[in-house]
């Protein structure tokens, strides 16, 4: 297992090595993919009671934490 913030874990056994919010099988993607189509914080939390606010915000610096890195799209071979 993989620490990667206090509330979010790598785990190769846990939804196939996706980053989960811990003591939960629930998926980073899973809540930034609710919220990129527009739903609420609260209605996160009311699709996912056992999470909490600081869970889902910790989703979105998370995801805002990837973005400051450095990426290379290396060419496909044709």
């Amino acid at each position: 297992m993989r620490e990667l913030t206090k509330r979010i874990i790598i785990d190769e056994g846990i939804c196939n090595g996706k980053p989960v919010i811990r003591e939960t099988r629930i998926t980073v993607q899973s809540i930034l993919e609710y919220l990129s189509a527009g739903d609420s914080v609260e209605d996160v939390l009311e699709a996912y009671p056992s999470l909490s606010k600081e869970d889902v915000l910790e989703c979105i610096r998370f995801a805002a934490n990837l973005m400051n890195r450095k990426f290379t799209i290396d060419p496909t071979a044709a």
